[in-house]
């Protein structure tokens, strides 16, 4: 009985599979959007970081396996390929390995959610437009939730990136967590505060 009820509450986390954007590059991990989305959502899901900065899709696939054993998520958000794209890799490299994630997932019996990345603009109008066309082909052909790139607004307010200019400071952090809040409630079937209460 136990044990039942340990998978059944593992099988309610969300696995956060990304790079720096989301592991909290130069700040805590407890200020990253995963941990503050976690607390916002009082852990129902819980929301596990599985994110390392620096990481390309290629270690994002090779550290999935163990992840998936250990937390056995019912839904994986899967925020990769941003190193790719900046290393200059082929974007058909970054595609199928992308597919391979996906499938992993799938095999393991958890959700992927697809996030859409996008490369800054001066690496070219055809190569990034070939990148980001990966994302939406993946989310077509496996029938995925394409989730939207939070960067893209982060990158409006220069308040809110660090000197580098790619990476968001830790005052971005509370933006992002409440913008992925309304972007994946729908597709891991949260229920907040209010709709709860209204339920009793």
């Amino acid at each position: 009985m136990a044990l039942t009820t340990l998978r059944a509450a593992a099988a309610e986390h969300l696995l956060v599979l990304g790079d720096s954007l989301s592991a909290g590059y130069r700040m805590s991990a407890s200020a990253a959007w995963p941990a503050l989305l976690n607390d916002k959502w009082e852990k129902s899901p819980g929301v596990v970081n599985g994110s390392i900065s620096g990481d390309t899709s290629a270690q994002g696939l090779a550290r999935l396996p163990a992840l998936l054993k250990l937390h056995q998520p019912r839904w994986v958000l899967i925020e990769l390929g941003g190193n790719d794209g900046l290393r200059g890799f082929p974007p058909g490299q970054t595609e199928q390995t992308l597919r391979q994630i996906i499938q992993q997932v799938k095999t393991a019996g958890a959700q992927p959610l697809l996030m859409q990345i996008r490369l800054p603009a001066n690496y070219g109008r055809r190569y990034t437009e070939a990148f980001s066309a990966v994302y939406p082909r993946l989310a077509k052909e496996f029938s995925l939730p394409l989730v939207p790139f939070f960067m893209e607004q982060v990158y409006l307010k220069p308040e809110w990136m660090q000197q580098d200019g790619i990476h968001p400071n830790p005052a971005a952090q509370p933006f992002i967590a409440d913008l992925m809040a309304k972007e994946l409630a729908p597709l891991v079937k949260h229920e907040s505060a209010e709709s709860k209460q209204a339920n009793r």
